[in-house]
């Protein structure tokens, strides 16, 4: 399923020609892991891995988990929980998490399966939403003891806006900071089992990355203190002129690896562990706790309703990617279901080309707000973002050149 386009311009370090997994409908367009996370640098763009058979990385390894012995798993996290398990009543792992469903069901599974006392560490969305506040508290009736950490909201602001104007990714300062926010209080706490949920290699990058339950130092360490960082786009150094200094960044900021190396600390995913499936979650956290879909039904610019809840600003996460990559948050549900037996390729094609391209109105006037632009300079960062091999302007309006099909 591959489109040629010749003679335009692309944007983002995107490959020239357009194609679509042929199992699911996943685009290679998509980046492999989060941009600007991969390198401390604002380096380039891993992109998905698609087969010669034009089937993406990501379905061969849903093939992959149909072999997979899930009993022996199970037991190969026996072992480590054994391995990290304290007998004194303190904590025995973090589980970072926003409350949501496959938060709730880590935590869950280690307290009430496998005997832990899981620590629930929380970095606090830019701003929460009401069904986002809820769920957390949904968490943390769940019987755990929890650290909710807020950064500056003034810093997180100025952060937030640099990476929409920069890299069009406003997201960017929130994801880095999620990502070291467990480790830092695994740190601070003296524990060294740190347990996430799912792997996201798993879902669009390379299959060697499936093999270990280990998260890979890189997302929360660096070598040292001179290695260089950005985060909006903005080497650290240089962020004194945007109004953010050295001591504004220390939430922000990876611990030394060898300092990691020596404590002993690992890193672990729990979709190593079991068949990781959204749905799944959704149905176990149903039964366990409080956990609440979306009020209103579907979410922006899909057709689900339990993920990504929390944050009045989750809806431009995903449109911001529609943007720079052609894939946005239905493309992003139909390639889970669609391996998951949910629904068939073809229904997953029909609900991309109805939800994908929605403009993520609710709460569009905080944003704007939250980062201090106007209307009329959002739309322009936006429309400057749209590499031409992807989108055409035509009949007044903006349109995707290479439509999923």
């Amino acid at each position: 399923m591959e489109n040629t386009t010749q003679a335009l311009e692309t944007k983002h370090n995107l490959p020239a020609d357009v194609r679509y997994c042929k199992k699911c409908v996943m685009s290679n367009q998509r980046p492999a892991t989060h941009p600007e996370l991969t390198k401390r640098t604002s380096g380039d763009t891993p992109i998905s891995a698609f087969g010669e058979d034009g089937i993406c990385d990501a379905c061969r390894y849903y093939e992959t988990k149909q072999h997979i012995d899930w009993d022996a798993r199970s037991k190969e996290l026996e072992a480590v929980c054994n391995k990290y398990r304290k007998n004194d009543g303190s904590y025995d792992v973090i589980v970072p998490g926003s409350g949501g469903k496959d938060s709730i069901f880590v935590s869950h599974m280690l307290k009430e399966k496998y005997g832990l006392n899981p620590l629930i560490v929380t970095w606090a969305p830019h701003s929460y939403t009401d069904i986002g506040r809820y769920n957390l508290e949904a968490w943390q009736k769940c019987g755990h003891d929890h650290v909710l950490f807020t950064p500056n909201p003034v810093v997180h602001a100025k952060l937030t806006k640099l990476a929409f104007m920069n890299l069009v990714n406003p997201f960017q300062p929130f994801i880095i900071g999620q990502k070291i926010c467990g480790i830092q209080m695994a740190k601070k706490f003296g524990i060294k089992f740190v347990m996430y949920g799912e792997n996201q290699a798993e879902a669009h990058n390379d299959l060697e990355k499936t093999k270990t339950p280990l998260m890979d130092p890189v997302h929360y360490t660096r070598n040292s203190y001179d290695e260089p960082m950005y985060i909006g786009g903005v080497e650290l150094r240089d962020l004194e002129k945007h109004g953010v200094g050295m001591d504004d960044l220390q939430s922000y900021l990876p611990l030394l690896r060898e300092e990691v190396d020596k404590s002993g600390l690992e890193v672990h995913f729990m979709s190593y562990y079991t068949n990781w499936s959204p749905q799944r979650s959704y149905y176990y956290v149903k039964d366990c706790s409080d956990f609440k879909s979306n009020p209103t039904g579907r979410s922006e610019g899909t057709y689900t309703k339990f993920s990504s809840l929390d944050d009045k600003i989750d809806g431009q996460h995903y449109f911001t990617s529609l943007i720079k990559f052609g894939q946005g948050r239905a493309m992003n549900d139909a390639c889970r279901d669609i391996r998951d037996g949910i629904i068939t390729r073809e229904e997953g094609v029909r609900l991309v080309k109805k939800f994908d391209e929605e403009r993520p109105s609710n709460h569009f006037q905080f944003f704007l707000d939250y980062i201090g632009i106007s209307e009329e300079e959002y739309w322009a960062v936006i429309n400057e973002a749209r590499s031409p091999h992807l989108w055409k302007f035509e009949d007044g309006e903006w349109q995707l050149r290479h439509p999923c099909r």
